[in-house]
């Protein structure tokens, strides 16, 4: 009798490893930015990898240590709705993320007031200048109400923007009445010809 070998299902089919989906990546790479957002494969699990608040990608509970890899894997990222996966044409991996995929780590600020242009270029080597496009944000904690400063990078990815660099926007930081939550003035920055609110002028000192 010939045993009939039964095809793994989406459901106990393993999850790719790190290796492939960085094959996958390095090949989608070759034909300029990966178009993750028109791929459409079936999911296949979680993967052991996750990105750290300050940007460290760690596998098996790891750190990746090749700066390539760690670009390659960046280059594959989506996010759908609060989830963070790695797509390839045709594998999706969910992955964590402690805070965002990115983290912006330097900027260079070019103009003045509302012609100034912010360009902030991230950890894996993303370069973006603020704008329409790449809005700038800032939450607050709801207890201490600390500031936390993101760019958006590409589709629904965001940068957490260093302290040290938010530090130096601080100092190029004006008031305005323009594009504000609620027509009052706010201390924000200008930047692609749009001004970001940061804090309503009234709560400062």
């Amino acid at each position: 009798m010939v045993q009939m070998t039964k095809e793994p299902t989406l459901e106990n089919r393993p999850a790719p490893s790190a290796e492939s989906l960085a094959s996958a990546a390095g090949k989608a790479a070759k034909k300029g930015p990966a178009p993750v957002h028109l791929w459409n494969p079936p999911f296949c699990g979680d993967l052991d990898m996750r990105i750290a608040r300050d940007g460290t990608w760690f596998y098996l509970g790891t750190p990746i240590g090749r700066h390539g890899l760690v670009k390659l894997f960046s280059s594959i990222i989506r996010k759908d709705g609060d989830d963070y996966f790695l797509v390839t044409p045709v594998e999706k991996v969910g992955i964590t993320v402690d805070d965002a995929p990115f983290v912006a780590v330097d900027f260079e600020a070019e103009g003045a007031g509302s012609d100034q242009n912010l360009t902030f270029v991230t950890n894996v080597e993303d370069s973006v200048t603020a704008g329409p496009d790449h809005p700038i944000r800032v939450a607050r904690d709801p207890d201490t109400e600390e500031p936390t400063p993101y760019v958006l990078v590409r589709a629904n990815l965001e940068a957490l923007i260093d302290r040290k660099s938010f530090y130096r926007l601080v100092e190029l930081g004006v008031h305005s009445t323009k594009g504000t939550p609620d027509g009052e003035s706010w201390f924000g920055l200008w930047s692609g010809g749009q001004f970001f609110a940061v804090i309503a002028s009234a709560e400062l000192p």
